[in-house]
């Protein structure tokens, strides 16, 4: 069964009032990679040259969002792609962003590994008079309007939704926050959503697994000797939340139960997790919105007005959650 907490009910019909067709979110270490889109067009075709540089590949949720920009950014489409795996480093996107201004590429998209450090390069690629869409994440930055239109979720809803389900729930929660890579769009919002809701005494301690389930991992077995009286982990995504369950159960404890867990992206895996009750609630991170990029791209490429926000509706799904719901989900 699905479920949406009031604010987020509210929040998606004032959008849907002011017709913004609105879409979101959590990368390994390692060199820089790049490739041509095997359907990219030529120079020649008059397809739109675009640079698309993602943060990584950190998890099922990244994995699923670049497979939806690959698929709908083609030649099929009028795109001549060339994509960039920065593997979570913000020098191999910089770099990425400086190769497209060399490309001369009619259009940069990328979703930023963190907020801030971008002024430089921001500022080289306005100067190229390149058209920059965000996607996913934000940025923090001095350059005056810096890109034309920015696609992802609302991190900060996310965390207040969470919030208020723990609010309503377990109102004398211990609470651990396995928070994501320290700077994102999505660790910073994410956390400020929750911490306000739940407040701030309920929270026992917090550290960054860094949106991985390795890091994840071996965040909670820290935290499960440090706070022995934890009942209650928030996971900014599935795959760190899938990390602290292995940390649980080895540590004796059920998880579920013994800690209760809430965390944010609804991936299949940590949907899952929930039909097997090892997750409690899980608020929705829609990576599914190649089509929604694919346009603003076009439309920045035609000079287009668009909103400056296009924020992407998401769901919330408890316990009564059924396997067939899951078995039906694209990631």
């Amino acid at each position: 069964m699905l479920t949406r907490s009031r604010r987020t009910r509210g929040v998606a019909a004032a959008i849907a009032v002011l017709a913004l067709g609105l879409t979101a979110c959590s990368s390994d270490s390692g060199s820089e990679s790049k490739e041509t889109s095997p359907a990219g067009g030529d120079v020649t075709s008059g397809n739109i040259k675009v640079g698309f540089s993602q943060l990584g590949a950190e998890s099922g949720w990244r994995t699923a969002n670049t497979e939806s920009v690959k698929a709908s950014l083609t030649a099929e489409n009028g795109i001549d792609l060339t994509f960039s795996d920065a593997q979570q480093k913000q020098e191999n996107q910089i770099k990425a962003l400086r190769d497209f201004i060399d490309q001369g590429v009619d259009v940069i998209a990328f979703s930023p590994v963190v907020e801030t450090g971008w002024d430089e390069v921001l500022q080289e690629i306005k100067d190229a008079e390149i058209p920059v869409v965000l996607v996913d994440r934000t940025v923090d930055t001095h350059v005056v309007d810096p890109y034309v239109t920015w696609i992802g979720a609302d991190f900060e809803a996310e965390g207040i939704t969470a919030g208020e389900w723990v609010v309503e729930n377990y109102p004398d929660a211990k609470i651990f926050e396995l928070q994501g890579t320290l700077g994102s769009g999505a660790q910073v919002d994410r956390e400020a959503g929750f911490d306000a809701t739940v407040g701030e005494s309920h929270i026992l301690g917090k550290a960054s697994g860094n949106f991985t389930r390795a890091e994840g991992k071996a965040a909670m077995e820290a935290a499960l000797q440090a706070y022995p009286d934890m009942n209650l982990l928030f996971a900014h995504n599935d795959d760190m939340g899938l990390g602290a369950i292995e940390a649980i159960e080895a540590a004796g404890k059920v998880p579920g139960k013994d800690i209760i867990i809430v965390t944010v992206d609804g991936v299949r895996d940590g949907l899952q997790a929930l039909v097997d009750k090892k997750f409690n609630y899980v608020v929705e991170c829609n990576p599914v919105f190649g089509d929604q990029i694919l346009d603003a791209i076009t439309k920045a490429h035609n000079g287009e007005q668009q909103p400056r926000k296009t924020i992407v509706l998401d769901q919330a799904f408890d316990q009564t959650i059924t396997q067939a719901v899951v078995d039906a989900r694209l990631y």
